[in-house]
């Protein structure tokens, strides 16, 4: 799948002159699935990891945040000092864990609702704790799509549509940011982690400078 630069991708153009590219499928990677609430990370993840040829494992920022069940500091009920540490801290933790995979040569998923204005929070803290080999990947569907998905959420992870509309429009900053951009609206779970081994045999051929 050949794009033109700045395109998202899941919208295909004619190839040019196919060339050796390598296989992300067995290449030992740290990927940071990034995207707004009902993008499909965790789903897109999940099954990514399941799927690859060598030991790969996924680690939701979302799921380590929530091991904390008496003071959970949630962000439905507003950001404050208070969220924000525990956010901080579960990053760490996740950065920890992707590191130790890494160390013993099992690759690792990482997804994140990680906000292009918000450096603070941002890749940089991911690229401190995981390291420069980071692989990071924008996965941002329609906002028509975003809010179908959320619909069918329960509990804290399902937000209110206005919510939804906000970060989703918050996420459009990626564009033109240089990251790569899959637009997934017409992708289902396993067209998803397949557009997204083309992005990373890329990202291989050619490691991002962000």
């Amino acid at each position: 799948m050949h794009l033109p630069p700045g395109a998202p991708f899941g919208v295909p153009t004619p190839a040019p002159t196919a060339t050796a590219v390598p296989d992300p499928t067995t290449t030992t990677l740290a990927v940071l699935l990034i995207g707004p609430a009902g993008a499909g990370k965790t789903s897109v993840a999940k099954y990514w990891a399941d799927h690859r040829r060598v030991p790969t494992a996924h680690v939701s920022l979302d799921d380590v945040r929530e091991w904390v069940r008496s003071g959970f500091a949630d962000p439905q009920s507003g950001w404050n000092d208070h969220s924000e540490a525990q956010y901080r801290l579960a990053r760490r933790t996740c950065g920890f864990a992707a590191r130790n995979f890494l160390a013993n040569g099992i690759s690792c998923i990482l997804d994140d609702a990680v906000f292009p204005d918000r450096p603070v929070v941002g890749l940089g803290g991911w690229k401190r704790h995981v390291g420069p080999g980071l692989l990071p990947v924008v996965l941002l569907p329609g906002l028509d799509i975003v809010l179908e998905r959320n619909a069918e959420r329960s509990g804290n992870r399902r937000l209110t549509d206005e919510e939804v509309a906000r970060i989703h429009g918050r996420m459009a900053g990626w564009y033109g940011s240089g990251l790569p951009i899959i637009d997934n609206s017409q992708l289902d779970v396993p067209g998803t982690a397949r557009v997204l081994d083309e992005v990373l045999a890329r990202a291989i051929a050619s490691p991002p400078n962000w």
